[in-house]
């Protein structure tokens, strides 16, 4: 499959007070699962080196049906049930399309 075909989402993930470790937590609980899936081609998380970090994934699929794949889990789908209650605000998620990438 061509690389031009892939989906690259990014999302940023602003834990509420004194939240941070569980939401880290959790977010490294999800990079094993998510790894294994066939359609992933990465997925790896940030955080900003800030007095109060964000965090962000940087997943990439192999197209966009690996992306509605993924979000069919069941471990997305608990993850996504935990969010809430650690985040400051909602999760920002940027789905991009490759206009001109190497490799």
């Amino acid at each position: 499959m061509s690389d031009q075909n892939h989906v690259t989402v990014i999302a940023r993930f602003t834990p509420a007070a004194d939240r941070a470790p569980q939401l880290q937590a959790l977010l490294e609980g999800m990079i094993a699962p998510t790894r294994s899936e066939p359609g992933c081609r990465s997925y790896d998380l940030y955080t900003t080196q800030t007095q109060a970090p964000d965090y962000i994934l940087l997943e990439r699929y192999q197209d966009t049906a690996a992306l509605e794949a993924h979000r069919a889990t069941a471990h997305y789908k608990a993850y996504r049930a935990q969010l809430p209650d650690l985040l400051a605000q909602p999760v920002e998620v940027s789905v991009l399309e490759p206009v001109n990438v190497i490799g």
